[in-house]
């Protein structure tokens, strides 16, 4: 009499512990979709309201779809609101403003990661001290020393402005690159003859690419939602709006212009949107390579 052993093939059947996993990725994966879309949908219903007239915007109810497109919104918006001129204003005063900070924060962040000076702490404490301030409470200095030296209603001085806060998160970050990159690259330079601000434009700075894209990154979206300071800076100059601050033209007395004030701000986001698609691996690589050192 012989006895026949019938062999379980283990990757078939579903055992307890598997089906538990199954389970629980499903369960997150539906979390994680639900959370896209509640993200995702102000954005959609921005551009569907773009494209609807004032009425079909709050008559329509979760309608994405508008009946008919009234792209003479974005016309309006261009036209009509002046946010041609805004976009202009905006792009001038941001380009500026992330030359300056990425400028004057990789130089300091350069110079207190590899030197050592008296007062080096203090710099420091300081620095990380701004972090605790208020803008409101320093936009008045600001535009106290911007009118007197000629500054005030102008985009220089709102760039001066903008530029001129601590920006310590951007410091820190250079910090955090420059102190792991080899002090034998610096020492070759110097040999060969350069000096302080050869071995930085030269050296230094292109190495930090990562991380000066991720500073350019975060101050282009900072400066170009910046409200408060430009509010400010264009109250007796209109022209000079930027746009975020443009959005007040779609306001009025009695009513606010809703899909044109959608179209408005989806000209607004475009930018952003682009300048994050081309940057985001660098904005990775950048957050990673200065935590890491």
């Amino acid at each position: 009499m012989s006895t026949t052993t019938v062999r379980k093939d283990p990757g078939r059947g579903w055992s307890v512990a598997r089906v538990r996993n199954r389970l629980v990725w499903w369960v997150m994966a539906v979390i994680v979709g639900i959370g896209a879309l509640l993200w995702v949908y102000p954005f959609v219903w921005m551009v569907s309201a773009s494209l609807k007239d004032q009425l079909e915007v709050f008559g329509s109810g979760l309608s994405l779809l508008p009946k008919t497109p009234v792209w003479e919104n974005y016309a309006r918006a261009w036209t009509d609101a002046g946010f041609g001129r805004y976009l202009l204003n905006t792009v001038i005063v941001t380009v500026c403003t992330v030359v300056l900070v990425v400028v004057r924060c990789a130089m300091a962040g350069y110079v207190i990661a590899r030197y050592r000076f008296t007062g080096r702490k203090t710099v420091m404490v300081v620095l990380i001290a701004t972090l605790f301030v208020p803008t409101g409470y320093t936009i008045i200095p600001v535009v106290e020393i911007s009118q007197r030296l000629g500054l005030l209603n102008s985009l220089s001085g709102m760039v001066i402005a903008l530029s001129g806060a601590a920006h310590v998160a951007s410091i820190l970050l250079y910090m955090g690159y420059f102190r792991g990159v080899p002090k034998e690259l610096e020492e070759a330079a110097v040999i060969d003859g350069a000096g302080f601000l050869s071995v930085f434009f030269r050296v230094m700075l292109p190495l930090a690419m990562p991380v000066t894209a991720t500073v350019t990154l975060l101050t282009f979206l900072a400066t170009w939602n910046a409200f408060f300071l430009p509010l400010v800076f264009t109250f007796s100059r209109p022209d000079l709006r930027t746009l975020s601050v443009g959005m007040l033209a779609f306001v009025g007395e009695n009513s606010v212009d809703w899909s044109g004030m959608a179209a408005a701000a989806v000209i607004s986001l475009l930018p952003v949107v682009i300048l994050f698609v081309l940057l985001q691996r660098y904005f990775v690589e950048g957050m990673a390579g200065a935590v890491k050192s």
